[in-house]
């Protein structure tokens, strides 16, 4: 049976056979030789300096990227003809999570191999490659990317950095001040969005030593002490114009493009940094004795390690759930066609509604899981003696790069409506059917001797809701609904658990078969548990929605609706929450 691939936002409409999602199982015997690799690099060369790295010991920091690059881990996406490994979605996800332990390190280097090296990947010149690539891939040149402006933030567009033609037209001269840009103390190639005579959006090559840029004072951060954050001050700054980027007034496509691959991979990443939280949470857990028993034998304790086991399962389902997605899109591309970048572009864009679910998501789930680690520390977790007070405060930027969750979540149902209206995806006739199954009464029975059947029904009828909201709202409101972002943000949220619920039980139930009695049971547990917990959002988010919608009968309707098709069924879930904290306190790690 050949595979479907769905079309991004096709999640909230169609069914997806559980064989055809990638999972962490499929991993290959090579990819899985690239991940211990990573972990070992970060265990033996970035661990033991973590603090002195955290004190902006950059050459540590430069060290550390140098030694990716002579381990092949600047270079998976890159293209072979430069050097590159051109290695899939998956694999770079897999370094991404695995490099995550790293601390304010892997900022510094999801900077350089992502946001820094992928602009040239897709849009130079062959020139271009030629000069810059191999430097970047090997880390023999440290990259950067700035985008962001004093007054352009969310809204990059609107910043005011300026390049103007020289008159000998050899030079474009660069003038403004790039903000937060990561690496901006060390890196020697930066990508720099300006405007060309102040009105059209694009993007050049700035190498560290071109006359006119310097570099402004280390920010004084909260977290991620370590990575290089700085503004890049633009001074009449001379660059050559065979360095610009792409085209003129193009460089939104750079900056959005680029970032979908970003915020993918923080996905990655931050569900890496929540594995190791809860491994050191755990680790404190069985030492700390109260009451004269280990804190980690009390239930309260134990509820937390289900829950965040709960949540790091559906995240990393999600991520490499997505990574697969990417993989069978991008390989129905022909490689010997002249624009094959911008095909491969437009198939990353078409699921920039998934991109932005799993950096919602998935810097949700970090900082929930950092929170209770520092809980389960208690006042230890507020000393910098242990790490979960740096976890803390590392993780708060997660949920502000790559597009604040608040920008992410208006993208959401933004892009589906937009998909919509183009006729992509048929979400006025599903909306249609949503309605008709909300004015007839369902009766139902589930055969509980079939996997998961609680947890499918529910995810239909979910959808269900996801579209009735979504139908009424775009009715009431028409093209207004792009105003009305408390509605926007509540749908996304409740479009987010969707993914991620589904994403957890077709991974669930394509493994279940093959898993020992007891991984079985731990297997059950955890999506018991996620789900109960999800629905939970979910409910929330619609009842918001219904609110801000409706009002009178129509709002009773909606309401009665949210009611119906929230319901899920978790008999079971303490003894499920004790089956996964037990094992979680046993093996003192992540377990799956």
């Amino acid at each position: 049976m050949t595979k479907r691939i769905l079309k991004g936002g096709e999640f909230l409409v169609a069914e997806t056979p559980c064989t055809d999602v990638f999972t962490p199982e499929d991993f290959s015997d090579e990819q899985r030789a690239i991940a211990e690799t990573t972990e070992q690099f970060v265990e033996n060369e970035i661990l033991p300096n973590v603090e002195e790295i955290d004190q902006q010991n950059f050459d540590l920091v430069v060290k550390g990227l140098q030694q990716c690059g002579e381990l092949g881990l600047l270079m998976i996406d890159a293209p072979e003809e430069y050097g590159g490994l051109e290695l899939d979605k998956a694999t770079s996800m897999l370094v991404a999570e695995k490099i995550a332990p790293a601390g304010s390190f892997s900022v510094a280097y999801a900077a350089h191999s992502g946001l820094g090296t992928l602009p040239i990947v897709y849009y130079g010149t062959e020139a271009q490659k030629e000069k810059y690539l191999e430097r970047i891939i090997t880390g023999e040149w440290i990259a950067a990317y700035s985008l962001t402006e004093p007054g352009a933030g969310s809204d990059a567009l609107s910043g005011q950095t300026s390049a103007v033609l020289s008159e000998d037209g050899k030079h474009y001269i660069l003038n403004g001040t790039k903000q937060y840009t990561t690496n901006g103390g060390f890196a020697d190639l930066f990508i720099v969005f300006a405007k060309v005579d102040k009105e059209h959006f694009s993007a050049f090559l700035v190498e560290s030593t071109f006359p006119g840029l310097s570099i402004g004072k280390e920010e004084k951060k909260m977290g991620i002490k370590g990575s290089s954050t700085t503004p890049v001050i633009l001074d009449n700054c001379k660059v050559p114009v065979d360095n610009l980027l792409g085209e003129i007034g193009k460089g939104h496509k750079i900056a959005f493009n680029v970032l979908n691959v970003g915020r993918f991979k923080l996905g990655a990443c931050v569900t890496g940094a929540a594995k190791y939280a809860l491994k050191e949470g755990l680790k404190y857990g069985n030492e700390r004795k109260q009451f004269g028993k280990t804190i980690a034998s009390f239930g309260a304790i134990q509820e937390k390690i289900a829950n965040m086991t709960g949540d790091i399962f559906a995240a990393e389902s999600l991520i490499y759930r997505l990574a697969g997605l990417i993989d069978d899109k991008l390989a129905t591309i022909d490689k010997g066609i002249d624009n094959y970048y911008f095909e491969y572009q437009k198939g990353i864009e078409d699921y920039s509604t998934e991109c932005a679910i799993s950096k919602v998501f998935c810097s949700d789930v970090l900082a929930r899981t950092v929170d209770e680690v520092v809980q389960i520390h208690g006042g230890a977790g507020f000393c910098s003696e242990y790490a979960a007070e740096r976890f803390y405060r590392d993780e708060r930027i997660n949920r502000i790069f790559e597009g604040t969750n608040e920008i992410n979540r208006l993208l959401i149902p933004g892009t589906v409506l937009k998909k919509s209206m183009k006729g992509e995806l048929p979400l006025q006739a599903k909306a249609m059917e949503a309605f008709e199954a909300l004015m007839t009464p369902s009766f139902e029975e589930l055969d509980e001797e079939i996997p998961f059947v609680a947890e499918k029904a529910l995810l239909e009828n979910l959808k269900t809701l996801f579209l009735i909201l979504s139908g009424n709202a775009v009715q009431k409101f028409m093209l207004k609904l792009q105003d009305e972002q408390e509605i926007l943000i509540a749908a996304s949220d409740l479009a987010i658990q969707i993914f991620a619920i589904e994403s957890s039980v077709l991974r669930a139930e394509k493994i279940l078969a093959g898993l020992s009695e007891t991984k079985q049971e731990q297997l059950k547990a955890v999506v018991k548990v996620f789900t109960f917990n999800a629905t939970e959002e979910a409910a929330s988010a619609a009842k918001k929605c219904a609110y801000y919608i409706e009002d009178g009968d129509n709002l009773l309707m909606l309401l009665s609706g949210v009611r119906r098709f929230t319901k899920y069924d978790a008999s079971g879930l303490l003894a499920a929450k004790r089956v996964l904290a037990m094992a979680g306190i046993e093996n003192e790690k992540y377990i799956f």
